[in-house]
């Protein structure tokens, strides 16, 4: 339901139809416009806002949809219903190609499926178009709208006489011109030309007896007389019969089509009916890519959750001037169902009123709406808009009483599905009363649980928030240093008019202010001054309390971060520790094999007591140095302190090709040591952080080559991760520039990014991908709505890059 009968007028729907209709390809498109209608169905209005969003993916991908030869053949089909008519061939070129057209639009939703464009597909999913059809015109008509030879051997036979006949005439005529020529009765720059549909010769009148046949016409000036030879006389009339005899033919071969067309008509006329649905989808879609119009979430219940939502005739406007549209953020829910707005005259209220009543009436039409596409939106059951001056002369009504006129509309027809819509709400009256009865009126539609948005100065009216359930105050900024509008609605508290300072600002005798100042009483004054107060506190309590979200939102990443990191390094260790271990045992199954090889050595050489006294010594340092191996923790040089110290103090003896600082290994095992030095026969080597003595004879040595590669990789020196983030955060930038790459290059290194970026614990990062035509950036924007961690993403300033940009807050 929608008040007054010229709502669309008054909201700008009217115009918004007219630049639907030059995006239209056909009137069948421009029909479809006309019959837009407020619906407040729900299912209805999804299912249009989704094939139109649909639409508008096919555009800004550059698919190849057929746009060409969007006829309306609705009005002959319904002609050719009646029995013995047919269907006339310049007609039939266009039955032809438009059809050509619909099938094209039907297999391209088709081939693709309900998966890649569910909404859409509905279109077609029941639409049934006989191939037949096209086949049979195809074999009649060509493609310069010409019956074709072989639709009938009857007419194949008389243009094959035609052709004949006609050669003849050329041939007879061409001799005859000629030998005019020679004798000078017809100019030299003379030719064949055609009077009466017969082939005839410019003579001049002077020569006319010259050439027998019969004169046709003559000039105007009488000075040329047109003949047609007697030798080609017969001829004409001959060709004139096949020519009635090719176009009775052609009528029977249009009959006959006409009467195998008439069955299918009703299955014709549907398939019309979807292309001009379809022209209808296409230039919203392109009314959509050109306002930047998206799909917010629409639910069935009235609510309104509008983010950086403009008005899109402001906005076309302001684009042709090179201006930038200012855009609001407005809410409306159960809560606050009634938004009073105030604010200085030319403050965008009114912009503001009818920006709302505008993109609800789109939705609820079936239209994407330009505002932020993380907006929500709901369904209304009832408009109702009271905006503008509407004396009446006819009627006897003032401004006043037709305002009044309207609120009792309103009141007598308003639900809680209801959004009413006041332009200066109580004016045009004392404003003492007028202010009185706009008060007992809101508490009317707060009682009914309206919805509505209103425009104020009234002061009473902005102290009924505090009143009435449901009333919230909102203001159009202004700023006040520079005394002009911000053309900015912020919700939650009043707004001043300044009038005092705008009268100020241009001039305004200085004398008449302060008397004016005088009669207004310092109340009021300090009323509208403490409103300017609260605006200004209010503001900077907001952007404390942003900086202050955001700091405690850091914190809380850092300290998961560290806690993160904490579980990792030790995690590390205790790796490292079991690596440790393992590698003890490997040494002790070492020493096991030692101990064998020494009391073998023992009973073969059978050494003296001396011999093996040294040897049992040997084995329990080495035991010893096995227990220093089973805590990881010690150093080398701890373990190297730990040899006795009459080992310590032998002297050196050399072997050849062994020598301290080589890596070397025990004859039968697979583990590197590094020489620390050799005293005697024997060797002090570091197996890792475990100290033993091996006899030098029982030692091989390792090239350096082969130790780089096979020493155990425990032993190497890894990167800690602490150094590793450390070293990520000072090189990374806020700032990824994705211009020009493919889409899968692009989402590839934006995954890396945006995981380097959140595991830094970084509040925002900007995206740059360009503006072109939006497809890389809505390639990304869908990428970045399955990150959980991203909170928000919104373009960036205009003055910064604007849509180019998209900024993500995590």
């Amino acid at each position: 339901m929608l008040y007054p009968s010229d709502f669309e007028i008054k909201i700008g729907f009217d115009r918004i139809k007219n630049l639907l209709k030059q995006e239209c390809l056909s009137p069948l498109g421009e029909s479809f416009v006309d019959q837009m209608v407020f619906t407040d169905s729900f299912d209805q209005i999804n299912l249009m806002v989704k094939q139109t969003w649909e639409f508008r993916n096919i555009l800004i991908e550059g698919l190849s949809f057929p746009a060409d030869d969007y006829y309306d053949l609705t009005p002959e089909l319904k002609r050719i219903r009646t029995e013995g008519t047919f269907i006339e061939k310049e007609t039939l070129l266009d039955l032809m190609t438009s059809l050509r057209t619909i099938t094209g639009c039907i297999t391209f939703f088709k081939s693709r499926g309900p998966e890649k464009y569910p909404a859409l597909y509905i279109l077609v999913r029941d639409l049934l178009l006989d191939k037949d059809i096209i086949h049979r015109i195809e074999s009649i008509i060509d493609e310069k709208g010409r019956i074709r030879d072989s639709a009938s051997p009857v007419l194949k036979k008389i243009r094959a006489e035609m052709r004949s006949i006609q050669t003849i005439i050329d041939k007879k005529l061409g001799q005859t011109l000629q030998q005019a020529k020679k004798e000078g009765w017809i100019r030299e720059d003379a030719e064949v030309t055609i009077r009466d549909g017969r082939a005839v010769l410019p003579v001049q009148a002077t020569y006319k007896r010259k050439i027998r046949g019969f004169i046709h016409d003559e000039s105007a000036s009488g000075q040329t007389v047109y003949i047609e030879p007697a030798e080609v006389f017969d001829h004409n009339n001959d060709l004139r019969e096949l020519e009635l005899a090719e176009r009775r033919e052609i009528i029977k071969i249009l009959t006959d089509l006409t009467d195998f067309l008439r069955p299918f008509t009703d299955e014709l006329e549907k398939a019309y009916h979807f292309l001009g649905e379809v022209d209808f989808i296409r230039a919203k879609a392109r009314f959509a890519l050109a306002t930047k119009s998206c799909k917010p979430l629409i639910q069935p219940e009235p609510y309104i959750r509008w983010i950086d939502a403009i008005h899109p005739l402001l906005y076309l406007s302001h684009i042709a001037q090179k201006k930038n549209v200012v855009p609001q953020t407005v809410s409306l829910n159960k809560r606050q169902r009634i938004l009073i707005i105030s604010g200085p005259n030319a403050g965008g209220k009114s912009i503001c009123l009818k920006t709302i009543g505008l993109l609800q009436f789109m939705i609820q039409t079936g239209m994407l709406v330009p505002m932020d596409e993380m907006s929500e939106t709901g369904v209304f059951s009832k408009l109702f808009i009271d905006i503008g001056d509407e004396q009446s002369i006819e009627n006897d009504l003032s401004t006043y009483s037709s305002h009044l006129l309207n609120i009792k509309y309103f009141l007598t027809h308003t639900d809680e599905r209801s959004l009413f819509l006041i332009d200066e709400f109580g004016s045009g009256t004392e404003p003492q009363l007028g202010g009185a009865l706009a008060e007992a009126a809101l508490e009317r539609f707060s009682a009914l649980n309206a919805f509505g948005v209103i425009t104020t100065h009234y002061a009473n009216l902005k102290l009924l928030e505090s009143k009435l359930d449901g009333v919230v105050n909102g203001a159009m900024l202004f700023d006040s240093r520079l005394m002009q509008p911000l053309y900015r609605l912020k919700i939650g508290y009043p707004g001043s008019s300044y009038a005092f300072e705008i009268a100020n600002k241009i001039g305004f005798p200085q004398d008449i202010l302060k008397t004016a100042e005088l009669k207004t009483g310092r109340t009021q004054l300090d009323f509208d001054q403490q409103l300017q107060q609260l605006e200004i506190e209010k503001e900077e309590i907001s952007k404390k309390q942003t900086e202050l979200n955001v700091a405690d939102d850091f914190l809380a990443e850092v300290i998961s971060k560290y806690e993160t990191l904490n579980r990792e390094l030790e995690n590390t260790r205790q790796k490292i520790l079991s690596e440790a271990r393992e590698e003890a045992r490997r040494i002790i199954d070492g020493a096991n094999r030692l101990i064998e090889n020494t009391i073998r050595e023992i009973r073969e050489q059978q050494a003296s007591k001396e011999k093996t006294k040294r040897l049992r010594e040997d084995i329990k340092i080495f035991a010893s140095q096995l227990e220093e191996a089973e805590r990881p923790s010690q150093s080398k040089e701890e373990a190297t302190q730990s040899i006795p110290k009459e080992q310590k103090k032998s002297t050196p003896v050399k072997k050849a090709g062994i020598g301290k600082g080589d890596y070397v290994k025990i004859s039968g095992q697979d583990i590197l040591g590094e020489i620390l030095e050799i005293k005697g026969q024997e060797a002090t080597i570091a197996f890792g952080q475990a100290i033993i003595k091996v006899h030098t004879d029982k030692l091989e040595k390792i090239n350096p080559d082969i130790r780089t590669v096979t020493t155990p990789t425990h032993y190497r020196t890894s990167k800690n991760i602490a150094d590793e983030i450390n070293s990520r955060m000072a090189n990374f930038k806020l700032s990824i520039d994705l211009r020009g790459k493919r889409t899968y290059e692009a989402l590839a290194e934006l995954q890396k990014y945006i995981d380097d970026a959140i595991l830094l614990g970084l509040p925002e990062i900007s995206i740059l991908h360009g503006k072109g035509n939006g497809i890389l950036r809505t390639q990304i924007r869908d990428f970045l709505k399955t990150i959980p961690q991203v909170k928000h993403f919104s373009d960036e300033h205009i003055e910064r890059g604007g849509d180019g940009i998209t900024l993500v807050k995590f």
